[in-house]
């Protein structure tokens, strides 16, 4: 599972597996924290964050939701996503 960002000890990653299960996602992880991002929704749709880093990581996808949805169609696909800005 390739990561396409890093910021403020959060790491973001997205499965590259053809015909990945909908909706669009990513996996979002902070130390023994893990969780699963509704691309579509922003918001967290399974697993959990502390506060703070879930505010940080549904920020970052409202501002990178087109890039997200693109880097969602090449991981469907089987292809590797393209890193995306970190959240500064």
């Amino acid at each position: 599972m390739p990561t396409i960002s890093m910021f403020y000890g959060i790491i973001i990653r997205m499965y590259c597996s053809p015909g990945e299960h909908n909706p669009p996602h990513f996996h979002a992880y902070y130390q023994a924290y893990k969780a699963i991002i509704d691309i579509h929704l922003c918001e967290v749709s399974e697993g959990k964050l502390p506060p703070r880093q879930t505010k940080l990581v549904l920020a970052w996808t409202e501002i990178h939701k087109e890039e997200l949805l693109a880097d969602w169609e090449l991981a469907s696909k089987g292809e590797l996503p393209f890193p995306i800005e970190p959240l500064k």
